[in-house]
């Protein structure tokens, strides 16, 4: 049996918690809070168990972080990363994808409402 390689796993064991050794280090706890309030939103207690919400984090960061990494893949042959290449990559799950161009269409219209605010603003200092 060779025990040298047990800790060198590209991957963490499905159920454990803890990344592995290849991976960075992150400092862990960082979405605690808002993770708690959205596990709340979603039925779960309103303190729900530390265990908990450190495992739901792990699962998220590891998420995200395969979307990135295959995301980057795409991005590659084209040199720059682009939020198509997200929505390419969620194109078959439909609740997803809606969910992201509504979000994605949401944050347009407040930049174009931001921007005509700040122009206003400007107009409204040079009358002064």
């Amino acid at each position: 049996m060779n025990t040298s390689s047990a800790g060198t796993t590209s991957k963490p064991r499905v159920g454990s918690s803890q990344p592995s050794d290849t991976t960075f280090k992150r400092k862990r706890g960082v979405f605690q809070k808002d993770l708690q309030h959205m596990m709340y939103g979603f039925g779960d207690d309103r303190n729900p168990l530390p265990e908990t919400v450190a495992l739901v984090e792990d699962i998220v960061v590891e998420y995200v972080t395969d979307m990135v990494h295959k995301a980057q893949e795409f991005a590659s042959k084209r040199g720059k990363l682009l939020t198509e290449d997200f929505l390419y990559l969620i194109r078959k799950d439909h609740p997803k994808l809606n969910r992201c161009t509504e979000l994605l269409s949401m944050n347009e219209e407040l930049k174009q409402a931001r921007k005509a605010f700040e122009v206003d603003e400007e107009k409204l200092a040079s009358l002064d």
